[in-house]
């Protein structure tokens, strides 16, 4: 059975913009001295349909997944790593462990087709479509039932979390190919200006990377819808975080974007639906290479720039706390007439005649 794309409304409401717009400017400030903050402000606000919006339960999932390509030495580290953290996500010691912890955000990891068996415990939800992808240079990553089956898993994990807020994550050895492969055909551009050094492969390396992806896509040449692409090039963990966002978005709850996988992903969506990208926040811009192409492809202003590219969900977990901030603002932040306080317009003359 295929996977049933949501149909996602366009949550542009004229009115409601417009009086959130009257909220931020009759704030006890100079007009816009907040910055993209109001613009964040307002966005939410959209998204949850508030002129007082409150971000609650928010939920950070870690997608894990294994890549056959990995085989083919397209990154700096083995495939066993992808396991491996997983277990350091759900021993809390990893970087987005330590930042959901402080910012009271609930994490998730889901092994959408990691190449392990974990024992079950709290935190891991089990979604293996099967223990990694195919190589992608042999044949397609994944079958068209394997994505279909990726995708309703994502859907369900949404369905059964708390909140009005996903924060997107991911961990897979190999998937910034992947997401480089889906830039590329997605958006039409050359693939050696969407692939970087991923998990740390020095030049010389990074080139023969290219070489191998500029022979998969080749060799998927006829792979040119969004949904054909996403089997071709493969990522269980990108599949069902696709599934994710869609149902995410089709909910309404903000969806906060981390870097370039999950990029890929919102990319990937985004193409099947394009009001999704009314519900996201993109957290940040990373250092991988092709991040800045796939934002100024989908039109994306990242909250932040500083040069991260660890993956995992840890730049939206670092954003967040603007998230926050942008909706305390709106909804606590006193205006001129509630404060008593002269607007710009109606402070005194400087330099009149005094008597």
């Amino acid at each position: 059975m295929s996977f049933a794309i949501p149909t996602l409304h366009d949550i542009a409401q004229p009115a409601l913009a417009a009086r959130l717009q009257h909220l931020l400017d009759n704030k006890t400030k100079p007009l816009g001295s907040l910055g993209r903050v109001e613009a964040l402000a307002q966005r939410i606000g959209l998204i949850l349909g508030s002129e007082a919006p409150e971000l609650k339960d928010p939920q950070l999932v870690v997608f894990a997944g294994d890549h056959g390509l990995a085989a083919r030495g397209v990154s700096a580290y083995p495939s066993d790593v992808t396991w491996q953290m997983v277990e350091n996500f759900l021993a809390g010691g990893a970087a987005v462990s330590v930042l959901a912890r402080q910012h009271g955000i609930g994490l998730t990891v889901v092994d959408c087709g990691v190449r392990h068996d974990f024992a079950p415990r709290a935190g891991l939800v089990v979604h293996k479509v099967a223990p990694g992808t195919a190589d992608a240079l042999e044949g397609p990553a994944m079958s068209a039932a394997q994505r279909d089956t990726a995708l309703a898993n994502g859907a369900a994990l949404v369905k059964a979390l708390p909140g009005n807020a996903l924060l997107l994550g991911e961990m897979g050895i190999g998937n910034t190919s992947a997401a480089s492969m889906l830039l590329s055909r997605l958006a039409g551009l050359a693939v050696a200006d969407c692939t970087g050094a991923g998990t740390g492969l020095d030049a010389e390396a990074v080139q023969r990377k290219i070489g191998i992806l500029r022979e998969v896509l080749d060799r998927h040449a006829d792979a040119k819808t969004p949904l054909d692409a996403l089997a071709a090039f493969g990522g269980f963990e990108i599949a069902t975080m696709v599934g994710a966002v869609l149902q995410a978005a089709s909910e309404r709850r903000v969806i906060v974007v981390d870097g370039f996988i999950a990029s890929a992903a919102v990319l990937v969506a985004s193409a099947l639906q394009p009001a999704v990208l009314q519900r996201c926040v993109f957290a940040h811009r990373s250092g991988e290479r092709g991040h800045a192409l796939m934002l100024s492809h989908l039109r994306a202003e990242p909250l932040l720039d500083l040069g991260l590219r660890l993956g995992e969900g840890s730049g939206a977990a670092m954003a967040w706390p603007l998230l926050v901030s942008a909706c305390a603002i709106l909804r606590e932040m006193a205006s001129f007439e509630s404060a008593g306080v002269s607007r710009q317009d109606e402070a005194p003359v400087v330099g009149a005649a005094q008597v």
